[in-house]
């Protein structure tokens, strides 16, 4: 397990804020936070594109041991990461999140 989940803890609502804004940047539709989660929508051209994308992100979460809640159809995946055992959200939520957007730039 990545280092960066040991240890964790619930994060503050400046910490969160300001994780957000790190994780986003400039990017016009990014991470939200809903219902104490952090959310995001990927669009693709296809369900072979989605499940590509799904795929990626299942060896992801398997090798950080952090899985996130998703939601699929034909040409989208919505990807949700609060950490369940801090009841809450942690710097691995926003870890793994950063992960998952790399993929749609390589």
């Amino acid at each position: 397990m990545n280092p960066i989940h040991h240890n964790r803890r619930a994060l503050s609502a400046t910490e969160i804020v300001t994780q957000l804004t790190q994780i986003n940047g400039d990017a016009a539709q990014g991470w939200k936070l809903i219902d104490g989660a952090l959310e995001k929508t990927y669009s693709f051209a296809n369900f072979h594109e989605t499940m590509a994308f799904v795929n990626a992100l299942a060896w992801i979460a398997h090798r950080e041991d952090h899985h996130p809640d998703l939601t699929l159809g034909y040409s989208r995946c919505t990807v949700r990461f609060n950490t369940h055992d801090v009841s809450g959200m942690s710097v691995s939520d926003f870890h793994c999140a950063a992960a998952v957007d790399a993929l749609q730039k390589a």
